[in-house]
């Protein structure tokens, strides 16, 4: 694979490679284990992070109704995760689980260790190992399915849209946790709004604003690397900041429905309601603009502290207005309404994942699962150091949040401050790597 700090691609780039995803799967097909009997074949699945969504995402490709599935290796840097997710899952699957303590694995080089037992890989660690882990799923020539975002910065970014061609050559199948991509109600918003039921989209709202989020109290014997680990939601190197791994459901969105990826971001954030004796590094709050090569703007909020929450994305065109499940005219008028209650669409991506191993579908989700996630990223560098940054030029820059290589006893990247509180990130003083 090609060292990505040194290939940057632009943004015409990216679309463009989005737009030929699955080429290369006709012409190098990959032929999955007992792919001579693939609708009946079994399909060894490897689950790397044994959080919550790690072990939800494990229950529902465990649970696609007629799929010939067994659950066969497991890994998480700490083996109190392993073991509970193991029990969780066996008590709902029992039939379907087969792991024997000698494919139980945990360290931060577990991972290594599964891709050896499986054929359809699940990614859900902390978002700062995704790239690493993506890339190393590709070489091993194993299915993907990985949790958002799949990237925190623009190194992280390069090197999944590299994998992703990779994936693309090996035939191999790839999605990605965003969700309402596999939500019927907004794949069928999206459809009218693509067809012009609104005309050109001028402006966008989207928004992620809620309440706090989890923090964990360190365990006795954890290092401090461990322990950022074990938190890390709150470090922007693990994590992306919550922009990235939470708001990027709705940057997502906004993408989608323009078609586009931004030019162009400008915002502020900060933090205002963290708990003083819940050490955090991340903000609470940001409020970013982006532009879009069309010439539409997006203005995105997202936060996390008490207020009336809102979740949801709408788009004014120059027809209409469109809600998820609604559009209407500019005199009020209801144009079309989606009354349907959609399929869970955690459980859809999965069901469709499958079936596209099955059938040899070309499918490759990396594509836009980099592009979303490194649209998020490009807020928070906006709003870490106060700039308005462009796509090309940031996404160019070799800036990495995350050491090249990290064990037990690494020096975290972020240390504490005497009274074991972190530092803001701070325009003043905040700097790119290579900017």
């Amino acid at each position: 694979m090609s060292n990505p700090q040194n290939a940057p691609l632009t943004r015409r780039e990216l679309i463009k490679n989005s737009t030929i995803v699955g080429a290369g799967m006709l012409a190098f097909p990959y032929v999955m284990r007992g792919q001579a009997n693939a609708e009946n074949s079994l399909i060894r699945i490897g689950l790397i992070g044994c959080g919550g969504r790690g072990s939800g995402a494990a229950d529902q490709t465990l649970s696609v109704q007629g799929s010939n599935v067994k659950l066969t290796a497991i890994a998480d840097a700490f083996e109190s995760k392993v073991e509970k997710t193991v029990q969780g899952l066996k008590s709902k699957h029992s039939d379907k689980v087969d792991l024997p303590p000698e494919r139980c694995f945990h360290g931060l080089d577990a991972y290594t260790k599964v891709f050896e037992h499986c054929d359809l890989v699940i990614l859900a660690t902390p978002p700062g190992f995704r790239p690493q882990h993506f890339a190393a799923a590709v070489n091993a020539g194993k299915h993907v399915f990985m949790e958002k975002p799949v990237c925190v910065d623009a190194v992280g970014a390069k090197r999944v849209l590299e994998a992703a061609k990779e994936a693309d050559k090996k035939g191999l199948k790839v999605v990605v946790g965003l969700q309402r991509h596999y939500d019927e109600k907004y794949r069928e918003t999206a459809k009218r709004v693509h067809d012009g039921m609104i005309g050109d989209i001028i402006q966008a709202n989207v928004y992620w604003n809620g309440a706090g989020i989890w923090w964990r109290k360190p365990e006795e014997g954890m290092t401090p690397m461990m322990a950022q680990i074990h938190n890390w939601y709150h470090f922007a190197y693990l994590s992306g900041d919550h922009i990235c791994e939470q708001h990027v459901h709705n940057l997502d969105v906004a993408n989608w429905f323009l078609g586009q990826t931004p030019t162009s971001a400008f915002g502020v954030g900060g933090r205002q309601f963290r708990n003083s004796d819940q050490p955090s590094e991340i903000f609470d709050h940001f409020g970013i603009n982006y532009i879009y090569p069309s010439g539409a703007s997006v203005a995105s909020q997202c936060r996390q502290y008490p207020g009336q929450g809102r979740v949801a994305e709408d788009f004014r065109g120059t027809k209409g207005i469109c809600e998820i499940g609604k559009i209407m005219d500019y005199k009020g008028n209801i144009v079309w309404k989606y009354d349907l209650k959609p399929a869970n669409a955690y459980q859809v991506e999965h069901d469709e994942l499958h079936n596209f191993i099955r059938k040899n579908i070309p499918h490759n989700d990396a594509y836009y699962g980099a592009t979303s996630s490194f649209t998020a990223a490009l807020g928070r560098y906006a709003a870490y150091t106060g700039k308005e940054l462009k796509w090309d030029a940031t996404l160019a820059l070799n800036d990495s949040q995350m050491p090249d290589h990290i064990d037990a006893n690494t020096i975290p990247p972020v240390k504490p401050n005497a009274d074991g509180s972190y530092t803001l990130p701070n325009p003043r003083d905040y700097k790119i790597v290579g900017s």
